[in-house]
């Protein structure tokens, strides 16, 4: 099949090795190409050039190309409607239209559609001038949660028992255009992420994955696009997944349905399982950063296949998906800086020792090529390191071991991704 991805981090790698993995087992090979990519993913796939928040430029390409499915995987080219204009071209497309993509463009949005669709969820106020916030911080107390309404690559959010800084944060929010801030009731108990594919009406769910969004260990500093993954939790209820599909996702997509902008593509469910039960904390319209790195790792079925399903408006029909058994960790490597302020420029080395190591591959994220074709940090998550293992401890010990191939001045990543759950430590109020 000719695949278009359209994207530049290390999910979209991920989507691409997944993607050219399937060859190794048998099948025939696709044809792979993307769109901006990044240095890692060319390696895999035709490299082309093009504005990812373009629509009609992604539909010329993808009728170039001849594409038989373009997946779209940011968040600012679903909300900004581009899967609408390739489906306009007559090609089928995997994510959600420009109107379902709110769900994660307006956080306001979502909780409306929770609440109409009787998904649990965080108490929360819609704030839209600073009175409003700070009320709603008193009405909560702490830990104050307060978000940005709209899109913020993963690090609108702020969590804290300072409510200057709580306000601080809302009123950042609210200076953008049309600033709204959302501010929520603290949910306790651990994370979960769970990706669910949709077509619009059937859900199917992935195996679900916990992500590390702080940058430092034992979760200290600010939130990131997130610094880690792991898979499976071994500590999550039985049951959570179906519970999930039908308290969560399934009534989501029917609601999204009654109001006449289906629902297809990935709805990333975002979860607390707090003391007063599985609570959504937010909901995504596309794979999750850097938790899909690990999903996919272990999924066994044809990962083209799944998407082509979904685009298709036939997921009814396929068969239960397969997975491997191993555990997969996943440790991002960020930059000097990263997230205030990342460096850029710095030569990369030793990605294929990494990958010399059984069960480890690296993912491309923040990367570039210098004038002299070298390889050099360009943002702020530079790498992806995945590893597969026979549990959680070997996937963590393999992991790190790629890590430490890996130089980049200034460099940093998290040392404990994962530790808790390997430990048997994480508990569910």
């Amino acid at each position: 099949m000719k695949i278009l991805v359209i994207g530049t981090g290390a999910r979209e790698h991920a989507i691409i090795h997944s993607l050219h993995r399937e060859t190794a087992s048998g099948a025939a090979a696709h044809e792979l190409h993307a769109a901006p990519g990044n240095p890692g993913i060319a390696g895999l796939a035709t490299w082309h050039t093009v504005d990812p928040l373009d629509g009609t430029a992604v539909a010329a390409l993808a009728e170039e190309v001849g594409a038989e499915l373009v997946v779209v995987g940011p968040e600012a080219p679903l909300v900004a409607g581009v899967a609408d204009s390739v489906r306009a071209a007559g090609v089928p497309v995997f994510g959600p239209s420009g109107e379902a993509a709110r769900l994660e463009g307006s956080k306001s949005f979502a909780k409306e559609v929770m609440a109409a669709a009787g998904v649990p969820t965080a108490m929360a106020h819609v704030c839209t001038d600073a009175t409003e916030v700070a009320a709603a911080l008193d009405a909560f107390g702490p830990p104050y949660v307060v978000k940005d309404d709209g899109l913020a690559a993963g690090k609108g959010v702020v969590v804290t028992d300072d409510r200057e800084a709580a306000l601080a944060h809302g009123e950042a929010c609210l200076s953008h255009e049309n600033g709204r801030v959302v501010v929520e009731e603290y949910l306790d108990g651990p994370e979960v992420s769970l990706f669910c594919v949709c077509d619009g009406v059937t859900v199917v769910p992935l195996v679900p994955a916990q992500d590390f969004k702080r940058v430092g260990n034992d979760d200290e500093g600010p939130n990131t696009g997130g610094m880690g993954a792991y898979t499976p939790l071994g500590w999550a209820p039985a049951g959570l997944v179906d519970e999930v599909v039908s308290r969560v996702a399934q009534p989501t997509i029917d609601e999204m349905a009654r109001r006449g902008t289906p629902f297809s593509g990935v709805l990333y469910v975002g979860l607390a399982l707090t003391s007063r039960g599985t609570r959504v904390v937010e909901f995504n319209a596309r794979f999750g950063d850097p938790e899909t790195q690990s999903v996919l790792a272990r999924l066994m079925t044809p990962l083209s296949e799944v998407m082509l399903a979904a685009a298709r408006g036939r997921l009814a029909e396929l068969e239960p998906l397969r997975w491997r058994p191993e555990a997969s960790v996943t440790v991002v490597v960020a930059s000097e800086g990263y997230p205030e302020l990342a460096r850029s420029g710095d030569p990369i080395t030793g990605i294929e020792d990494a990958e010399s190591l059984p069960g480890v591959h690296v993912l491309h994220a923040g990367t570039g090529l210098s004038t002299a074709d070298e390889l050099v940090s360009a943002g702020g998550r530079v790498l992806s390191v995945v590893a597969l293992g026979t549990d959680l401890a070997d996937a963590r010990r393999r992991a790190y071991e790629g890590v430490a191939k890996i130089g980049l001045k200034g460099s940093h990543h998290r040392t404990d991704i994962a530790l808790r759950a390997e430990r048997g430590e994480v508990t569910v109020p």
